[in-house]
């Protein structure tokens, strides 16, 4: 009982504190979020980016080196089993191991992959991570920080309200302005 008195008063300094200095211009009752970003197909004058998709695999490649080698990998290309790919792939490809062009890129995926490949424009957006709310700022950063390999990067926290939510509010306020100290804590009688 007196650790959980303890924790509500640790609760309470930090969401004070935060509220006074660290809450991302967000109105109160207000609470914490991990906010992610994802590529998604869009139209064309939309895109940030083109990927390949090839039916076969149900997946997209990006015009990376990386996603080239991988393809390789995954259709079996070394050994030269689709004659001058190796030499077609290194004439088309810029410093950064992808090819010069998305067009060049399909054309190769079709050439020796599958000749069904297309395009698809894409472009990041953000969203909120389904199944997180945090009380406080901290407790959001520790958990990108400790679960670091289920997000991006970019991940961060985001501020949001409680809009029309009277009974959150109120708990809000409650946790904000309760005096803990006041609370006695009794002592089992054992008989």
């Amino acid at each position: 009982m007196k650790e959980d008195i303890q924790f509500l008063k640790d609760l309470q300094a930090q969401m004070k504190w935060e509220d006074e200095n660290d809450y991302d211009s967000q109105a109160a009752p207000r609470f914490w979020v991990v906010m992610d970003y994802k590529k998604e197909p869009c139209w064309s004058e939309n895109a940030d980016e083109w990927v390949v998709y090839v039916p076969g695999d149900c997946k997209e490649y990006r015009n990376t080196k990386e996603s080239i080698l991988e393809i390789i990998e995954n259709h079996e290309l070394g050994d030269g089993a689709l004659g001058n790919w190796e030499e077609e792939t290194e004439i088309l490809a810029n410093e950064e191991g992808g090819f010069y062009d998305d067009d060049e890129f399909l054309d190769w995926i079709k050439t020796y992959i599958n000749d069904e490949a297309y395009l698809v424009p894409q472009h990041e957006v953000e969203f909120i991570v389904p199944n997180t709310m945090f009380l406080t700022k901290e407790e959001a950063k520790r958990h990108i920080e400790n679960n670091r390999h289920h997000y991006t990067s970019k991940a961060h926290t985001y501020a949001m309200t409680a809009w029309r939510a009277p009974k959150v509010e109120r708990l809000l306020n409650i946790l904000m302005s309760f005096d803990w100290d006041s609370v006695q804590v009794k002592e089992a009688v054992n008989g």
